[in-house]
């Protein structure tokens, strides 16, 4: 297992060195970021100026392992507009992301496993057909939308819910009802395609030989299912988990947006509109970066329960 480890975590550093590098050409193909910030009314001697200041007029492999060595050592450079730290800017509202991402990925998993394995133990019944419903429901479903009927309802029909922002930590009253609705729109419509994976996933573990052996052997129903069926038909979830990361790390930005959440997503459109490229080429890093660590927490997580993997 730690030899595994360790091949996983090699396999990671030309990765993020891939990402930097795409991050940074990305930034630079779409235009002079200070002409687009001054825009056309600004003479070129102005803008000269500032570039100069900012050393963007030196070129783009000087530029970039300039900002390379700097990220390395955690700098990721300063705002264009108002001059403060982007690693300070984001630090600041990272921990509001994850908070919303990791409580949003729960809402994923124990609403779909159990309606999933409930499924295909009772295939067929109401329950089942109720459950499939609901599930084509919520993928048809834009996140966006789904946010804005939640704040329809819950915040301005019913007023039990805040509409926007978040109101403390989770753990306190208020913290804890502002997190209800946007971890909802995050997490509810992945949780539909993660059931519907996991019911035919577990028909089909049902029809292996090793759990008629099983019954055969007068087992009780409820070992068959979480002991024996279970392990298996978890495999092709824990893979789509690792697909789905970067749709939760992508949909906060949307999340973030329509309630107003204090992270990093909403910084990102802010600083979009803005033009301010120093902090949008900071937080894409720094979403790269998380994503990346997921998918490494998934892939050593698949290896522990398939052991063939590490074997491989």
């Amino acid at each position: 297992m730690l030899q595994y480890i360790i091949k996983r975590f090699l396999m990671v550093i030309p990765i993020i060195i891939g990402v930097t590098i795409i991050v940074f050409a990305l930034m630079h193909v779409t235009g002079d970021p200070i002409a687009l910030m001054f825009g056309p009314g600004v003479s070129s001697e102005m803008v000269a100026q500032r570039r100069a200041e900012l050393g963007l007029d030196r070129p783009l492999i000087q530029q970039y392992f300039s900002w390379l060595g700097n990220a390395v050592t955690g700098d990721l450079g300063r705002s264009i507009r108002t001059g403060d730290s982007v690693a300070s800017m984001i630090q600041d509202r990272i921990g509001a992301t994850l908070e919303l991402t990791v409580i949003a990925l729960l809402i994923t998993l124990l609403v779909s496993v159990p309606a999933g394995i409930v499924s295909a133990v009772k295939k067929y019944t109401i329950f089942d057909h109720l459950s499939r419903i609901f599930a084509m429901l919520w993928v048809s479903m834009p996140m966006f939308w789904l946010g804005l009927i939640l704040i329809l309802f819950f915040g301005v029909f019913w007023q039990v819910l805040p509409v926007s922002g978040r109101h403390g930590p989770l753990w306190t009253g208020a913290g804890f009802l502002s997190f209800i609705m946007p971890s909802l729109t995050l997490g509810l419509p992945p949780a539909a395609l993660f059931m519907r994976l996991i019911r035919s996933s577990m028909i089909d573990v049902f029809n292996e030989d090793y759990i008629r052996t099983a019954r055969s052997k007068g087992l009780g129903e409820n070992i068959i299912v979480y002991k024996h069926a279970l392990r298996n038909a978890i495999l092709p979830v824990v893979t789509l988990l690792g697909m789905r990361i970067p749709w939760l790390f992508g949909g906060s930005v949307i999340t973030e947006t329509v309630f107003s959440w204090p992270g990093m997503g909403r910084l990102l459109v802010d600083s979009i509109l803005k033009r301010d490229y120093p902090i949008v080429q900071g937080i894409v890093l720094i979403i790269a970066i998380l994503v990346i660590f997921f998918n490494l927490v998934v892939d050593l997580l698949y290896g522990y329960i398939d052991p063939r993997i590490r074997y491989d």
